[in-house]
Formats: structure tokens, sequence, C-alpha cells
């Protein structure tokens, strides 16, 4: 079976002792549930909101209990197929699924109900403005859905410091400040961000600063454009 990955980038893997609860404690709940319920899950919400982080999260508790994980998405060519012993099918980006992967989509659906196998899917859209097929939206939207809502203010600037000190890194008031004024506030990008920070203020032997963190910003803008 052609799988995604559980982990990208070289920040800490993704878990649900890591993931910024805020507003999301049901949703939360909802997911690590999940595999006890015949009845699909679908989260939705914005970029940044912890879609993705929740899914890796699930994937990589189910894979620690020794359970078979099926994770597709927009990126994974198809045909998508079947294997024996999954026990779990996760769904990522489904606003970005063409024909192909609709059907493929729901193909794993008949599947999943075949088996008694929970699927849990995820995109930016509502199960119900989601640009894809009747018979897969309906799908999607059969079982529980949940909005998962960006954090306030004091929640990220918490999480930026909480994430920094689990990379050595300590961030001042200052720096996190910088970082929520001048970025979008985007986990998943603001994690990027700070792994990036991190090798960068390793190289140059430097604490991390709002200078450190212009210079780096101004030498990628440089390379960029060269």
């Amino acid at each position: 079976m052609k799988q995604l990955p559980l982990q990208l980038g070289s920040g800490p893997a993704q878990s649900f002792e890591n993931f910024a609860v805020g507003a999301n404690a049901a949703a939360i709940s909802a997911v690590r549930a999940a595999s006890a319920s015949p009845a699909p899950l679908y989260l939705w919400g914005p970029a940044g909101a912890g879609k993705t982080h929740l899914l890796r999260a699930l994937a990589r508790e189910a894979a620690v209990q020794g359970r078979r994980v099926g994770s597709f998405g927009p990126s994974l060519e198809t045909p998508w197929t079947w294997g024996e012993g999954v026990d779990l099918v996760l769904l990522d980006g489904c606003e970005d699924f063409d024909a192909s992967r609709q059907h493929a989509a729901f193909a794993l659906f008949v599947e999943a109900a075949t088996h008694g196998v929970p699927v849990v899917a995820a995109g930016r859209l509502p199960p119900v403005d989601l640009p894809v097929r009747e018979d897969l939206r309906t799908r999607l939207g059969w079982g529980p859905v949940f909005q998962l809502l960006p954090l306030a203010e004091a929640e990220m600037r918490v999480t930026l410091q909480r994430e920094a000190g689990r990379r050595g890194i300590a961030l001042s008031d200052d720096v996190a400040g910088y970082l929520l004024t001048r970025f979008a506030r985007d986990l998943g990008s603001l994690m990027a961000l700070l792994d990036a920070l991190d090798e960068f203020a390793l190289s140059e032997q430097r604490a991390v600063t709002v200078p450190l963190l212009k210079r780096m910003l101004a030498e990628q803008t440089t390379k960029e454009g060269a």
C-alpha cells in the first residue's frame, strides 16, 4: 500500500502531547477515540490549524500500538490500493483531490465499511463545501465533523516559546512578538521557521535575537533572488 510519511521536517515528531490544544479539546478527544467508532470523523479548518498534525499524531499512536495505518493525500499518486491488515485509514487535504483521487478515496470508504475500519479525514473546508463528487462528500460528512479553531495570540506565543524550548532555543518575548506580528499565524510555517532559526543560530554561534532573525531572513531573501 502506498502511504504518506508520518513525519516531515526536522522538528520533533508530531504527537498529541505537543499539539497546542487551544479551543479544540473536544476535537482532540474525538480523534483519539476515532479508532473505536465505525463512523468516519472529519476535521476542517484553515492552514495551520493543526489538521495534519492530528492525523500524524493518530498515525503515530496507532503504529506504536502495532496497528497498520493507510495514509492518503493529494500528493500521493493513484491507484490507492487496499492493504491486508489495515485497521485505520487517514485522508488529508480532501479539498485538493482531483477526479482520480476522489474515485480512489470513495473506493477506500467502501473497503473500510466492508472491513469495519475507521476513517479519519481532514480538509480546509467543511464537507458540504468540498469540491468533490457527491457520494464522497456524503461519506466524509456522515460522521462527526469538527472545526479546528486557530490559537489566540497569547496561546500562539506560549506555543512558540514551548516549541522553541524543545529545540534548545531561548525565545525571548521580543523575538516571539516579531514572529507573530510579521508572519502568518500558521503553526506549521512558524515551526519550520524555528527550525531554520535554530540552524542559523548554531552556525553563527549566536543567541537568538531579533537582529539575528532579521539577518537570517535577509540572507534567505538574497539567496532566493540570486
